[in-house]
């Protein structure tokens, strides 16, 4: 399964979810909204979000728990 997750430097929430991702032990991939206009355009004032393969995304707020069941439901 492919991670992805939006967020932009220096935003804590996003260095949050960053090490829950790397708690579950999930590979992903980090995106910076800030280097693109149409990912910041949608989610400016959503990150972090985290996106699966099939398009789901997990938005802020979530916890390890939160974020643990959303990976496993792919």
């Amino acid at each position: 399964m492919q991670i992805r997750l939006y967020g932009t430097q220096g935003c804590h929430l996003c260095d949050e979810a960053r090490a829950m991702l790397e708690q579950t032990g999930a590979a992903y991939t980090y995106f910076d909204i800030i280097d693109d206009d149409a990912l910041f355009a949608r989610y400016g004032m959503q990150i972090p979000v985290i996106m699966r393969t099939d398009g789901a995304e997990l938005g802020w707020p979530f916890d390890i728990f939160a974020l643990a069941r959303f990976l496993e439901c792919h």
